[in-house]
């Protein structure tokens, strides 16, 4: 599925614009580094970048981060990409937007699965200092943390044809619900979301776009013990997170079928992406490859 088409017009003439105008103290060299499904992201100088949204059905996610994700980088440690600055609507541009501090690596994503193996325990230790209960008022995502059982007739439909991984699927969404508060949650932690030293031991250095953070059932978070490592990293951060949370055996096959879900979820939205076809790839065998 094609990337959807902005439905603003954003340039560098523009955010310069409003940055000149909101945050002149921010203002220095300025370029587009990434047009995404959801957001514009366009480097500031050396160590900031401006994230704008695309699309209108972005807007409650840049609120979101603006509220949420100081407080959470307080507590979850310096790999949180919180805002250092909000932007209001303003130069023709119709929505909030947000100056954030810009992380020097590399893609996980373009890191080869074995070589992620060091980011695991770094990935652990973030979650399970993010894991915690979240209030009452904090953001809802229908399609992350919710019972496993809420996304059964999605994943079915994606596994027809499939039958070896839907009698699997069919005996992970028969695990045993959540039956804890909801905790906060990053909503979409694969790959593509990591981003590692720019050299030396692939280490986590940030995990960005919190665009689906919400609460509920950690397993969902999980997830990327399948999405984003092979068997030894997978085994590391598992013992890592374990020995920090205490976690049960059922949270970790909830979490094996939502790494089954999202990697279909991811295969189905790869057509113009070979990047998210080869994390969609890649989960798929690494959640057959377990008994």
């Amino acid at each position: 599925m094609d990337t959807p088409a902005a439905e603003v017009d954003i340039d560098a003439s523009l955010v310069t614009r409003l940055v000149r105008a909101q945050h002149p103290d921010l203002d220095g060299p300025l370029w587009l580094v990434a047009n995404g499904w959801d957001n514009a992201i366009y480097r500031l100088g050396d160590d900031l970048c401006v994230r704008l949204p695309r699309r209108a059905l972005a807007v409650d996610l840049i609120r979101n981060e603006q509220r949420w994700l100081p407080a959470l980088a307080a507590r979850a440690g310096g790999v949180v990409p919180a805002p250092v600055r909000a932007g209001v609507p303003g130069e023709g541009y119709p929505w909030p937007w947000s100056i954030c501090p810009w992380f020097e690596g590399r893609p996980a994503a373009d890191v080869s699965p074995a070589e992620r193996g060091p980011a695991a325990t770094d990935l652990a230790e973030f979650l399970a200092r993010l894991h915690a209960p979240a209030p009452a008022d904090a953001p809802h995502n229908p399609w992350r943390g919710v019972p496993l059982t809420a996304r059964d007739t999605a994943v079915r439909e994606r596994l027809a044809g499939t039958p070896d991984l839907l009698a699997l699927w069919e005996r992970l969404v028969s695990a045993p619900v959540w039956g804890g508060p909801r905790y906060w949650l990053h909503g979409d932690l694969h790959p593509g979301n990591l981003v590692l030293a720019p050299s030396g031991p692939a280490r986590l250095a940030a995990v960005i776009d919190f665009g689906d953070l919400t609460g509920g059932d950690p397993a969902s978070d999980l997830s990327t013990a399948w999405l984003t490592f092979d068997a030894a990293g997978r085994a590391a951060f598992r013992a890592r997170y374990d020995a920090l949370t205490g976690t049960d055996a059922d949270t970790w096959v909830r979490a094996r079928g939502w790494a089954l879900n999202l990697a279909t979820a991811i295969g189905a939205f790869s057509d113009d992406s070979p990047r998210l076809a080869a994390i969609s790839a890649h989960a798929l065998a690494e959640v057959r490859r377990e008994p």
